[in-house]
């Protein structure tokens, strides 16, 4: 649970921030819609995908996952998000993800050398 808090914290910055500053997203939408990508993110992208790989393919799989995302809900909402502001926002988000997967390998090695007998 506090990965995916984490995750939710990450992601929910990032994202908000960007939709707040590039679109004409209220604070909800902009929150619902975070928290959105973070559950998709999370199950497709850090339970799938970076547990069967590794981590630079699990971060291009959530920024393509955030790619597509943020673009349906832009175009279902109606905000007026430029494919240069998306593609900030998912660099962004990228480059997030990229580290906070590299903090969890960190955090799992370190966990699995102090366990009893390893």
């Amino acid at each position: 649970m506090t990965r995916f808090l984490i995750k939710t914290a990450v992601n929910g910055i990032i994202v908000v921030a960007c939709l707040w500053l590039f679109t004409n997203a209220t604070w909800t939408s902009a929150i619902l819609t975070a928290l959105g990508l973070t559950v998709i993110a999370y199950l497709i992208g850090d339970q799938l995908i970076l547990r069967a790989t590794n981590n630079v393919t699990a971060t291009i799989a959530d920024a393509v996952i955030a790619a597509i995302y943020l673009w349906a809900v832009a175009r279902w909402m109606n905000w007026p998000l430029s494919f240069g502001e998306l593609i900030i926002t998912v660099a962004l988000l990228g480059v997030a993800e990229f580290v906070y997967h590299r903090f969890l390998g960190i955090y799992d090695h370190n966990r699995i050398k102090k366990e009893p007998g390893k």
